[in-house]
């Protein structure tokens, strides 16, 4: 499946919404949850913390070579490989 079965990191390549800002991640840790790696993202990428109208956002990712967003509590190592491409997305809630 060409996940990385070692301790070491796993590189990534993460971006916003827009493609304006893009972070390489040289290595995530396989042990971590998807929830965890987004969270140290956020600040790394000055992302907003809030929308306009002042209420928390929280993020979501999704993995280009699958075309899904992942779950916040997938591992890191079960669900990302090496060269993996994430998108980081607010999760609109409507009303």
């Amino acid at each position: 499946m060409g996940k990385a079965e070692t301790l070491e990191g796993i590189g990534l390549t993460v971006s916003d919404v827009s493609g304006q800002k893009v972070f390489r991640v040289p290595q995530a840790p396989p042990n971590a949850t998807v929830g965890e790696l987004v969270q140290s993202l956020l600040s790394q990428m000055n992302l907003p913390a809030n929308d306009p109208n002042g209420q928390p956002l929280s993020y979501q990712a999704r993995l280009e070579r699958e075309g899904r967003h992942l779950n916040a509590a997938e591992r890191v190592g079960d669900a990302l490989a090496t060269g993996d491409k994430l998108m980081l997305q607010p999760n609109i809630d409507a009303g």
